[in-house]
């Protein structure tokens, strides 16, 4: 009894909302968050740093934040994404569609966003939720109401967008990239009750995307360098 209410903790959102606290707390007391030279050393996004082996920046940028308003902004949309989310996927599969989304919003901004830039934030993975809710109706495209559920999440990425091309310093790519894999993953790492809503060759040809883009966006930003 007492390990199933455990598995019903949304562990995996209060461990990710724990690190980029403890995240935050670290650039304020080494040199502040919105110091370019402290934001690097925390982990953000540098792109001559990805191409000199410093892999781990496609990760470690989603739990780095530029000023507690950034920060605040992006804890609250994961909390309450989360508390939706992680229910219906797992809290590992939760985990893992998060993160890599992360990773493909990156590797979005590495291959066509501004060089010169030090980027940071969860919002690569948190636009990888949108996409995961707009998933949900493609996997549930027999009930109106997941369908009217996913149309409102992808209207939200929309609008999100058109506010990023109207905002300076916003990576746009990042979102975009995050989306994208967010809804890719959604249909090929969810539950089996899920996945039997979706044919097999689908789930397949989703995954040889997922890998065909990762490469494609990681070559394009080699050869930018």
């Amino acid at each position: 009894m007492i390990w199933q209410r455990l598995r019903r903790i949304p562990w995996a959102t209060f461990l990710l909302l724990l690190i980029q606290i403890l995240v935050f707390i670290w650039e304020t007391l080494n040199g502040g968050s919105l110091n370019s030279n402290t934001l690097i050393r925390a982990g953000a996004k540098l792109d001559v740093l990805l191409v000199q082996g410093q892999w781990w920046r496609l990760v470690s940028p989603i739990f780095v934040h530029i000023g507690w308003e950034h920060l605040l902004i992006n804890s609250l949309t994961l909390y309450f994404l989360g508390m939706g989310l992680e229910p219906l996927y797992g809290s590992g599969r939760f985990l893992v569609i998060y993160l890599l989304s992360g990773v493909g919003g990156n590797l979005c901004s590495f291959a066509l966003g501004n060089l010169q830039s030090v980027s940071a934030g969860a919002s690569t993975s948190l636009f990888g939720l949108f996409g995961l809710y707009v998933a949900l109706g493609v996997i549930f495209r027999n009930n109106p109401a997941v369908r009217q559920w996913s149309r409102q999440f992808l209207v939200l990425i929309v609008l999100n967008l058109v506010f990023d091309l109207f905002l300076g310093q916003i990576d746009i790519w990042g979102h975009i990239g995050g989306a994208i894999f967010g809804f890719l993953l959604g249909t090929v790492v969810a539950k089996q009750q899920f996945l039997d809503a979706i044919p097999t060759r689908w789930r397949i040809i989703n995954t040889i995307v997922l890998v065909i883009i990762a490469v494609a966006l990681y070559q394009i930003g080699v050869r930018r360098i």
